[in-house]
């Protein structure tokens, strides 16, 4: 059998594995969850490649350090990348302790990157007429590729040859290092030529053969701005040429014939799992399992925490007494940190009564102190239980203390509760922001329940089986305080349970920033928006009702006569029958039921090929809508005590870290449209009030130009220039009303990672003259080109992409077989970053506001609403000026000092009696 030889890409390893895995200490203290990542990896790769036609010689390959000979030819190379985490440094040579267990070669060299020891290697057994594989899938190593070397990519199991890069990159391997010169590599910081992208270098190395030949006719070339860079920038051109050629003649640091494999020897594998701890691959080791965790995507585990009581209901405590009640507060005090919990008679944070609080001081000790149970009727008896009053005047002094932490779970509702008895809680913790900071993105859902069954195995009581549900519900007042103390106590102490366990895995897993710098401020803000809610005008949505419902009228009696029948129009079934059947419509797909799609998509395309009953039904869609959802609810929706409407905005709704709002949802009232201002006319200020609405202005080109870095865009943004005015000149060589109109939508729907398809369908041209644009799009702005793919790449080798503040949002199908949904995360992965970003910093916005405006003596100014990138406030009339002043500046400086932006926030502000007049 021929030799073969694998060589292992051991850096980009390590790197996976820190990132996929939560923090795992081992028994001497040690961060070891990187080690225990690369050892299933390791081992899943070995086993892999042993049932299939596997190595005869394997080496793992390492960087010996940062610095290597590229950096005495350029010493900005690499210079963006960050340091290596902290908690990681230490794992590097544990890592390498793993690779010798396996008894495999473990290979670096001070001075090269792991990439040229590869090269050297590949190129000497090439040379033996051994067969290669490199296990990795990095562009640079696809320079290597020719007959007898391949690369294989683990995470998506597939063989890279030369076809691959040809289709990639539009050249054959041995003409890689020439477009990588020309591009550029902003992760590496080789520079290449400003203005020029993977397209554009292609074309050129297909025309000319090299850097150097595309150099020596660059005066030919007729785009004026590429054959200006090309001369301009030739010296870096050739640097960067340099920079990516890989060295191949290296001696070798070991000889070929050391690296036979020699199967994995039981002892020094078994040595430095037990060593460590690993008791899951011990147990594979000794046979017990079969299944192997998979090898790009290990099975998490938890961060060690101290052994923890079980959970037991019946060992909580009722608490009816003062000296019960102030040994609990003074264990709280003196441990600094308390478990809550409230209980109330309803949902509804601004009129529910409070029942009961839970509190918990460690894990299984918790009490449940009742305030309003029973003695509802003159049947019922009121069980024992303290005065209300009494138990808040001896809480307050605790909940108020800033020595004392307190720790809920959707903390937001309890606040409002306490608010409501003058207390105002603080410092706080919320373990549902916790959650969500550690996990947002599709991992898992954020509620008690549900975190419980996941983090502690553990099945809470759930409401429904104390109070009921239907006709038969009670509220929680009715519940016997013996039972009501197992819930609510249970609560408490799962929320203490799951706030030691997020505590410990925040700081491994870098989302402590984003948390205490963006969310956990954000918990008070809100409670204190749901609980003010907005005043909206009863007698404005009703005349809105009254015309909706003729308008509706009007458009069905219309849409009947287009189809020349009576239907309904709600009904997507009879919708469809009636356009393509009866009407005989051309270019209706049917779903997997069989029948035909009436969507939105369907709809528009056929209001563009001119078919006025798609138009009708979408406008009778619309009406519908905004009839049912606004104009009808938010009537029923006015809270009777204060007269007002309070939406509930939730912390975790949005998975890159917007808020999102229900009952009622103020997010999705259209913006642009003459109905969405009018519904807006309903909310109004008070008297002597008028409405403020401060909106970023494109804030997320602004942080696409920013984290893009196009210098374009960025000196657009700085001159004040018009955006979409640049992008038509650039794209389309004119600017008039079209060619801006087609310019905005270009510049949002390429941040939305949009396919050719989806373009041409909004732009109305052919998906070829849109791919087309997209790519003139690329050529004109290569930073925007160059962000997508290495934010892409990141999120296909980590499995989550970050924003500027370190949110994490998760993509778990970006690795998906099926093909529709991993274009769909990967469309979300490219514009998660940005849109987070905006997200973090209208939070940060929010936090500051209050207590910038208190300071300036304008304390009875109110933020009441927050939608998307836009701030409502209502605004005592005789301080309008001053606190517009106020909240533009605080707004244009949110991000400061965490991220200094290179391009200013814009900020428009407007004023009126009612939220359209803002506008």
């Amino acid at each position: 059998m021929p030799s073969h030889l694998y060589l292992v890409d051991g850096s980009s390893y390590i790197f996976r594995a820190y990132h996929r895995l939560p923090p795992l200490t081992n028994r001497h203290g040690l961060n070891v969850g990187a080690v225990y990542g690369y050892t299933t990896m390791l081992w899943k790769l070995a086993e892999t490649l042993h049932k299939a036609d596997g190595p005869t010689h394997l080496a793992v390959i390492f960087d010996a350090s940062s610095k290597t000979f590229r950096n005495d030819m350029y010493d900005q190379y690499k210079a963006h990348r960050p340091p290596p985490p902290p908690d990681l440094v230490p794992q590097f040579p544990l890592i390498r302790d793993a690779t010798r267990a396996f008894s495999l070669p473990c290979i670096e060299e001070e001075g090269l990157e792991a990439d040229d020891i590869i090269a050297c290697y590949a190129k000497a057994a090439l040379a033996e007429q051994w067969q290669v594989t490199i296990v990795s899938s990095d562009k640079d190593l696809m320079q290597l590729i020719e007959p007898g070397l391949d690369l294989y990519d683990t995470m998506n199991d597939r063989r890279i040859g030369r076809d691959y890069v040809v289709e990639k990159f539009g050249v054959p391997p041995e003409q890689l290092g020439e477009v990588l010169a020309l591009m550029g590599d902003s992760v590496d910081n080789v520079p290449g030529v400003p203005g020029v992208g993977p397209k554009t270098a292609a074309q050129l190395i297909q025309q000319y053969g090299d850097v150097e030949s595309v150099l020596a006719n660059a005066g030919e070339i007729a785009k004026p701005k590429l054959r200006q860079n090309l001369i301009d920038h030739a010296d870096n051109a050739r640097l960067s040429r340099e920079l990516v050629r890989l060295v191949c003649d290296s001696p070798l640091p070991e000889p070929l014939s050391d690296l036979a494999m020699k199967g994995i020897p039981d002892a020094p594998l078994r040595a430095f799992l037990e060593e460590h701890g690993f008791r899951s691959l011990l147990s594979r080791l000794n046979g017990a399992s079969q299944a192997a965790p998979a090898a790009a995507m290990p099975a998490p585990v938890q961060h060690q925490i101290r052994p923890e009581p079980e959970i037991d209901r019946t060992a909580y405590e009722k608490v009816t007494t003062e000296e019960a009640l102030d040994r609990w507060i003074a264990e709280a005090d003196s441990l600094g940190r308390v478990a809550l919990d409230t209980e109330t008679d309803g949902f509804d944070c601004v009129t529910a009564k409070l029942v009961g609080i839970s509190l918990a001081t460690e894990c299984g000790k918790a009490c449940y102190i009742p305030l309003e149970h029973g003695g509802h009727d003159l049947l019922s008896e009121r069980p024992d239980q303290l005065p209300a009053n009494l138990v808040i005047a001896k809480l307050k002094p605790l909940l108020e203390n800033q020595a004392v932490l307190k720790i809920g779970h959707n903390f937001k509702f309890d606040w409002v509760i306490f608010d409501r008895r003058g207390i105002k809680v603080a410092p706080i913790d919320d373990t549902l922001v916790m959650s969500f900071n550690l996990d947002a993105g599709g991992l898992n859902s954020h509620a008690m329940d549900d975190l419980a069954k996941k983090h502690l195995d553990h099945q809470c009581l759930t409401y429904k089986e104390l109070c009921g549900s239907g006709q038969k519900q009670i509220s929680f007042d009715q519940v016997p305080v013996d039972k009501a103390t197992e819930y609510a106590a249970e609560d408490a102490d799962v929320t203490l349970r799951l706030w030691m366990r997020f505590k410990t895995r925040m700081p491994h897993e870098r989302v402590t920033r984003v948390y205490e710098m963006v969310d956990r401020p954000l918990v008070p803000v809100v409670a204190r928006m749901e609980r003010d809610g907005v005043k909206v005008d009863r007698e404005a949505l009703r005349g809105l009702s009254e015309e909706f419902t003729s308008q509706i009228a009007s458009l069905e009696e219309q849409i009947c006569g287009e189809a020349g029948c009576s239907f309904t129009i709600g009904s997507p079934q009879q919708l469809g029958d009636v356009l393509f059947n009866k009407m005989q419509l051309k270019g209706g797909r049917k779903g997997k039921s069989g029948t035909w799609s009436t969507d939105v998509t369907e709809l528009e395309r056929l209001a563009r090929d001119g078919v006025p009953i798609a138009r009708l039904v979408l406008d009778w869609r619309q009406l519908s809508k905004l009839k049912s959802t606004y104009t009808d609810a938010l009537q029923q929706q006015i809270n009777k005590e204060t007269g007002r409407v309070h939406t509930s905005y939730s912390l975790s709704g949005a998975q890159t870290g917007r808020l999102s709002s229900t009952d009622p949802n103020l997010q999705n009232i259209p913006i642009r449209s003459e109905i969405g201002r009018r519904i807006r006319d309903a909310f109004v200020a008070e008297p002597g009030f008028v409405i403020l609405a401060a909106d970023y202005s494109q804030i997320e080109l602004r942080l696409a130009a920013h984290m893009a870095d196009v210098p374009q865009l960025r000196q657009a943004f700085s001159e004040g220039a018009d955006i979409h005015n640049l992008t038509a000149q650039e794209l389309f060589g004119e600017v008039n009303r079209d060619t801006r109109a087609n310019a905005k939508t270009i510049n949002f729907a390429i941040l939305y990672g949009i396919s050719r398809w989806g373009l041409a369908g909004r732009l109305g041209v052919t998906a070829d003259e849109a791919q087309a644009i997209i790519d003139r799009y690329f050529e004109r702005f290569p930073g925007i080109s160059n962000y997508i793919h290495d934010t892409l790449t990141r999120a296909r080798d980590t499995g989550f992409t970050t924003t500027l503040f370190g949110r994490k949002t998760h993509f778990p199908s970006i690795r998906a077989k099926n093909q529709g949904e991993r274009q769909g995360a990967e469309r979300a992965a490219v514009n998660a970053p940005i849109q987070g970003t905006s997200a973090d910093i209208i939070k940060r916005a929010m936090a500051r506001m209050c207590p910038a405006l208190e300071r300036h003596g304008l304390g009875t100014t109110r933020m009441l609403m927050q939608v998307h990138d836009e701030l409502v406030f209502e605004v005592p009339e005789a301080d309008v000026g001053r606190a517009a002043n106020v909240i533009r500046e605080v707004m244009e400086r949110a991000a400061e000092p965490a991220v200094k932006l290179s391009v200013p926030l814009g900020v428009e502000i407007g004023t009126g009696p009612n939220w359209g007049a803002a506008h």
